[in-house]
């Protein structure tokens, strides 16, 4: 009986059941919340960050309780900042000032938080500068410390421009109205203008334009009077004044020296020019102009107060 060979492949024989389960590749519950939460960068910030940062700050909080540690910590750390103040490259030497006169140079030196030589850090530039511009006379001043160990100080003075005499005394301003020091009497300046009365001071610019525009009468003018915090009175020799108005104070004095140059009203025996209304212009004659008219009149004469003479003392005198 012949062979019989069988040509088909072999196939795969089926493997006997058995206790292994095969294994199921999704993560767990826990696996996939742990990793979407890994996902967020707050939480890999707070893990990589967040961790280490208060780990190091519980274990210097555990050293720093003890007292004797935080002294010694503290003395090291005082030790360490006075030998770096201390070096050579910030030490502070001389101080120089420009710009200032003696007096304020002398002020200047004297505000000095500290004896020089000093350290740079014992000098609060920024302190120093609110305590310098305390003074009136300082319009600006640019302080720093320069290579070499100096102290620079750059000052800008105010320029004294005009005096204000008022209820407490006199006192020197530049020209915005800002106080620049005091004076005994008049005849200490008496190359500045003089403005007078009450808040004068807030309408410096005004009075020195009025100054300027009395050019022609310069020579005669003895000062301005501020009345009633809203005009000004030109006083001039001779007890002579020009009453300017509140407004347009300016074009009523030019028109008042206008008219002086081309009638010299100013030279005869007028008291004062009265241009509070500019449409209406009144002058008042003096004393001597007055008698001369009342007496042509035949009315009783006039003293030097402006009141009547009696008939006892034109007699008696």
């Amino acid at each position: 009986m012949p062979e019989v060979i069988d040509h088909r492949p072999n196939r795969p024989q089926p493997q006997p059941q058995g206790d292994r389960v095969k294994r199921d590749p999704a993560p767990t519950r826990l696996q996939y919340r742990l990793e979407r939460m890994w996902l967020r960068p707050i939480w890999r910030r707070t893990l990589r960050i967040g961790v280490p940062a208060f780990l190091v700050a519980m274990t210097a909080g555990l050293w720093l309780a003890d007292e004797d540690r935080r002294a010694l910590l503290s003395d090291g750390v005082q030790q360490v900042m006075h030998k770096v103040q201390s070096r050579e490259e910030f030490q502070v030497r001389t101080m120089m000032v420009e710009g200032a006169s003696p007096v304020v140079d002398k002020a200047l030196r004297a505000m000095l938080p500290v004896e020089l030589p000093a350290s740079s850090f014992d000098i609060d530039l920024t302190a120093l500068r609110l305590q310098v511009m305390q003074l009136d006379v300082i319009e600006s001043v640019d302080l720093r410390i320069k290579p070499g160990g100096i102290l620079s100080a750059v000052v800008k003075e105010r320029e004294p421009a005009i005096l204000w005499r008022h209820a407490r005394g006199i006192e020197i301003l530049d020209k915005t109205g800002h106080r620049v020091a005091s004076v005994t009497a008049r005849d200490v300046r008496p190359d500045l203008p003089l403005i007078a009365g009450e808040s004068a001071d807030m309408a410096v610019p005004e009075a020195l334009a009025l100054i300027d525009a009395a050019g022609p009468i310069l020579p005669r003018v003895r000062g301005l009077v501020r009345r009633g915090e809203r005009r000004w009175d030109l006083v001039l020799d001779q007890g002579q004044r020009i009453m300017l108005p509140a407004q347009g104070a300016l074009t009523a004095l030019e028109a008042a020296i206008a008219l002086d140059r081309a009638q010299d009203l100013l030279g005869r025996d007028i008291a004062a020019i009265d241009l509070r209304n500019p449409s209406q212009p009144v002058m008042r004659l003096g004393i001597d102009a007055r008698n001369s008219l009342r007496q042509a009149r035949g009315e009783p004469l006039l003293g030097p107060d402006g009141k009547i003479i009696q008939e006892e003392e034109k007699k008696g005198g």
